[in-house]
């Protein structure tokens, strides 16, 4: 079928171990999240997804009871990853995923389970057929801590670079409150060994660097869809 592409061969096969920068952008800049329920339905995709055994279709398990969708979750082996995700965003016509390959082809699985869920999802919702993605999703290797960091705040600036929001606190769809909430905060993403920072200097990490980064993010050199994976 159409959406299985995002499954085909990759030239540069990603290395189990190693940390990705992903990228996906819709086709035609298309606005693909346009609510609160279209930006909770990706959250819950790419949480879910990630798990080895999460085997449902999620319109199927979005229909079961609170209960034993709470049965299923707390069922999962949550060592049993495909990836594990260390910052994301998701903004209107794209998204930012920044994951640690843990099985081979675990990527490539993982993000054509969360790009074909939502396309049903939005086709269905808006009455419409065909792709909504842009080819294969592009990909650049993390080959340092440092890259790895600024990553993150790459990632978490993306909103305020956009003019969506004036601070990154104020977008709700990314992980950025994972990473500056001072109290435990149950979130998807795994950092706590990567970056010796606590909450308050991440904030001000990102925070001194983004008037800086809002100049850039017109120069398209610095933008990974210009990278292929």
């Amino acid at each position: 079928m159409w959406y299985n592409k995002c499954m085909t061969y990759r030239k540069d096969p990603l290395i189990t171990g190693q940390y990705y920068h992903i990228f996906s952008r819709s086709i035609a800049k298309y606005i693909v999240f346009n609510d609160q329920d279209d930006y909770g339905r990706f959250n819950e995709l790419i949480n879910l997804y990630r798990f080895i055994d999460f085997n449902y279709k999620y319109s199927n398990f979005s229909d079961l009871k609170i209960e034993m969708q709470e049965n299923i979750i707390n069922g999962l082996n949550k060592n049993n990853v495909l990836v594990e995700i260390v910052a994301y965003c998701i903004m209107p016509t794209h998204i930012h995923l920044l994951l640690k390959q843990i099985v081979d082809n675990g990527i490539s699985k993982y993000i054509a389970k969360i790009l074909n869920s939502y396309t049903r999802y939005f086709n269905l919702k808006h009455h419409r057929k065909g792709p909504l993605w842009e080819g294969h999703f592009n990909n650049v290797l993390v080959d340092s801590d440092e890259q790895l960091l600024h990553l993150t705040r790459y990632i978490h600036l993306n909103p305020s670079s956009a003019n969506l929001v004036e601070k990154p606190e104020d977008w709700a769809f990314s992980s950025y409150m994972e990473y500056i909430k001072s109290d435990v905060f149950k979130g998807v993403c795994n950092f706590d060994n990567l970056f010796n920072l606590d909450p308050t200097q991440y904030r001000k990490f990102v925070n001194d660097q983004k008037s800086y980064q809002r100049g850039l993010s017109i120069i398209k050199s610095i933008s990974i869809d210009n990278y292929n994976g």
